[in-house]
């Protein structure tokens, strides 16, 4: 798995066996983060990335420009690879992490975000739970945006917050935003 572009460009997150994690292809990745290039800016952005698994959305949010980001993983063994890629990529300044589980972590003060990136298991049970309490509450700036991948067995194309779906093989990514930016 490597980085994409950017100040990180080339740069591998070598995940050792045993881990976890199930990271975001980079064709995927690429069709995400070009999304984001068409309508937004990553630069100065501040970014929470749930279920940080291997940090490889995150990291490559930081290589296109992001202030900082935010990871949060229940599993410490997917905490301490993310702290230590952070290290080897010279940006430990730039992330925090938290061990916890996202339902814990959303129950507690909300803080805005201009981007969230969600990769759950794809038989998460608290997924419209969590996508509601995401946009309901303060976890996103006014224009900010949720990117969730999700199964195919998900469909957000009716959300009223829903602006983008499209799948890539297995996984579907779906973006949600209170502001949409097709009608800006």
């Amino acid at each position: 798995m490597r980085i994409i572009t950017g100040k990180l460009k080339g740069r591998r997150i070598t995940i050792p066996k045993g881990l976890e994690v199930r990271p975001t292809t980079d064709r995927t990745k690429e069709s995400i983060f070009n999304k984001i290039e068409v309508y937004k800016y990553l630069d100065n952005a501040k970014v929470l990335d749930l279920f940080g698994g291997s940090g490889n959305l995150g990291f490559e949010a930081i290589s296109r420009g992001a202030k900082s980001v935010l990871f949060i993983e229940k599993d410490p063994k997917n905490v301490a690879l993310i702290e230590k890629t952070a290290e080897q990529f010279g940006i430990a300044k730039q992330i925090s992490t938290q061990v916890s589980d996202v339902q814990r972590f959303l129950a507690g003060m909300a803080m805005p975000f201009d981007f969230i990136f969600c990769d759950p298991p794809y038989d998460y049970e608290w997924m419209e739970e969590m996508i509601e309490l995401i946009l309901e509450e303060n976890w996103l700036e006014p224009s900010g945006w949720l990117i969730l991948e999700h199964d195919k067995y998900h469909n957000y194309d009716d959300h009223p917050l829903c602006f983008f779906s499209k799948a890539y093989g297995r996984t579907t990514v779906s973006i949600f935003s209170k502001e949409n930016p097709d009608q800006e």
